[in-house]
């Protein structure tokens, strides 16, 4: 369990980190989704974000902890003990990546990058895909910042007393 708000805000700062990430990649995807080459001279390939977990973290110990709690008995509280986290532990791990899915291909003979079949190709992207991670980024993010609000509240309050 955390041991002070400040643990919490960089938790939560990294989880809007990561939302922001997806954000970010949902945004290029969108405005290359009819993009024939990139830079490079190939199509482009839609942008993804990868998460993971840290091993070995401080949260995922207590997570597990409380797991293994819950599954004995049901009449168990939850025992939160006080825990050692250094200053600024990540508990999670992001980077983007490209999805390597074949592009589609468009029947337009008469559009300068068509192949010698008359085929273009454009980049496999879906545009309703891509506006449900973007919801989702959103809404994981807005999560978030409900619970920096929260802990906000509390430290506030806990002053009032």
């Amino acid at each position: 369990m955390a041991e002070n708000i400040f643990s919490t805000f960089n938790i939560s700062g990294q989880g809007m980190s990561v939302q922001r990430m997806r954000l970010s990649s949902v945004a290029k995807n969108i405005a290359n989704v009819n993009t024939t080459n990139s830079t490079d001279g190939r199509t482009y390939q839609r942008e993804v974000v990868v998460v993971r977990e840290i091993k070995g973290s401080p949260f995922e110990d207590e997570l597990e902890d409380q797991i293994a709690i819950n599954r004995t008995s049901p009449d168990h509280a939850p025992n939160a003990k006080p825990g050692t986290y250094p200053p600024n532990y990540d508990v999670l791990k992001a980077r983007t990546v490209r999805d390597d899915s074949p592009p589609r291909l468009v029947y337009d003979p008469h559009n300068p990058e068509a192949d010698e079949a008359g085929y273009v190709k454009y980049p496999n992207i879906n545009v309703v895909t891509e506006m449900v991670e973007m919801i989702t980024a959103q809404r994981a993010f807005e999560s978030n910042t409900q619970v920096v609000d929260s802990v906000k509240n509390v430290a506030r309050y806990s002053l009032e007393i």
